[in-house]
This record gives structure tokens, sequence and C-alpha cells, in this order.
């Protein structure tokens, strides 16, 4: 009987686009697990940048850049994607630790947290338990799904079957049918790293979007915190948008026109200067 298939792959053709990006790697253990953060470097404020579900690190390399002028980026490997080690738990908490893994292990003074989609709740969730010292948060579009809200709006199926893609070789042409107004370049990317993220990592964590409440922490975020949120994102709503203004007033919110869920792919104008005038203040 053949071996089963690996879990996660990593071509040489991946590994090459290192080269290509700004940034050195770094490397930080948290507990038993080795993380992977790509650093931007420079003299400013801080800037841990947490991905999405499916988004390695390098994947985020377009918005790090465009934000060098303003701070300095460090983008994370989330436990089970990019170089990152995979983990037995992907719960918030544990996702939390190894943000805090990051900030302690490199020193970082002070840092803002943004987040992405589960970035976001991570973001949120670290600002929450407060063991490390930040200067302010800013969330993208944070699933809002979980007990008694409804499922989060991507089947687990959808992210499963472009995970078995990945692992039998994809191409930027593939990947358009699913993400048809991203960047070429984003495609490209997304085509040769997707199969560097853990399938029980994915599992996991798409489990937690519907049995972990957003709403749970939200409300406790200490400020500043901005949410960014897509004008068209079937994750946060316009009823959660109003939702999440209710539970903390103190909270700048803005919507991204043009823009799902994906915000920095589907508008990355837009997306970009709304996350510049969310640091802004934080940087003062």
């Amino acid at each position: 009987m053949p071996p089963p298939p690996p879990t996660r792959l990593l071509a040489q053709s991946a590994l090459a686009d290192l080269a290509d990006i700004p940034a050195i790697s770094r490397w930080v253990r948290s507990g038993g697990t080795r993380l992977h953060v790509l650093d931007y470097g420079g003299d400013g404020v801080p800037l841990v940048v947490l991905p999405g579900i499916t988004s390695p690190a390098v994947t985020m390399d377009f918005v790090a850049r465009e934000l060098t002028p303003l701070v300095r980026p460090l983008v994370v490997d989330v436990r089970g994607r990019g170089l990152s080690d995979g983990a037995g738990s992907y719960g918030l908490e544990e996702y939390a630790e190894d943000t805090e893994a990051v900030v302690a292990g490199l020193g970082l003074h002070r840092p803002i947290l943004f987040g992405h989609s589960m970035g976001a709740r991570i973001a949120a969730v670290t600002a929450v338990r407060a063991k490390v010292g930040l200067r302010g948060t800013v969330l993208g579009d944070p699933p809002m799904s979980g007990p008694g809200r409804g499922p989060y709006p991507t089947p687990l199926d959808a992210f499963l079957d472009q995970l078995a893609q990945s692992r039998r070789g994809t191409d930027a042409d593939e990947v358009a049918r699913s993400w048809p107004r991203w960047p070429r370049r984003e495609q490209e990317l997304r085509a040769r790293w997707l199969a560097s993220c853990d399938t029980e990592a994915v599992t996991a964590t798409h489990r937690g979007f519907e049995s972990e409440d957003f709403f749970d922490w939200w409300p406790y975020v200490p400020g500043p915190t901005t949410l960014l949120y897509g004008a068209d994102s079937p994750v946060v709503t316009a009823q959660g948008a109003a939702e999440a203004a209710r539970l903390l007033p103190s909270a700048v919110l803005a919507e991204i026109p043009d823009a799902g869920h994906m915000l920095f792919w589907d508008n990355p104008p837009a997306a970009l200067t709304a996350l510049r005038e969310a640091l802004r203040p934080m940087l003062a």
C-alpha cells in the first residue's frame, strides 16, 4: 500500500519567492512550536501582521511593502502554515500565545497588531489577554460566525478542495477561477504556497470559526482599535458591523468600498489607504 500523501508540501519554486522579498527570516519558539516571521526591518514602530486561514506570510508581501514608510512590518507564518511548524491545537488562545511569543522573542516594544480574517480574531484575543504591551490593533474583516450565529460563509469543503488542487499541482489560472479579482502576482503566490498549509490547521481553524465566538472577546479589546470590513463582505455583514459598533463604541469602523472579505486582494488601493489611516493615530 502506498504511503499517505503528505499534508504539507513546499516546492523549490515557492522557496525561491523568498529571494525576491525585501525581508529577512526570523525564528521564534512558542513552547515546542517553531514559528517563522518575515521581518521587513527599519526603525519604525513594529507592526505584527497576522494573516488568514490559508495565507502564509509571503502572500501578504504586497501589503507589507506598502507599509514600510510608516512601520516595521513583521509578517507571521501562523502555526501550520508556510515555514512554521504545525501543532496539536489551533484554538484562538494557542494562536494568541504564539503571537505573544513573537513579540517577546523578537524583543518588540509595544507593537501594533494587524490581522486579516483569522488573524484579526487572533489580534483581538491577544489584545484582551494583555500579556504583551501593544500600541493598538487593526482588525481586517474578522469572522463573526460562532455558536448561534450561523456557519462561516465559505464551507470547509471549499478550502479542502483548494488544498487538494495545490498538492497535486496548480497554477495561477486555476487559482483565478476561485479568486478572479486578485492581482496576477498574488494568484501565482497562492498557487505556489497554498500547499504549505496543514490540512488539520485549516480544518480546526474553520471549526473554530463556528465554535469560538468573536463577540466573546471584541467588547473587551482595549483601544485604540480599528475594524476594517468589506462593503460586500459575507463575513462582516452590515448587521455584524452594526453589532460590533454597538458592543465597542470606542472602536473605529471603516468600510472598504468594492471589496469582499479579501480586502487587500479585492481593492488594494482603498484597503491600503484605510489601513494607513488606521495606523497613523497609533504611531503618534
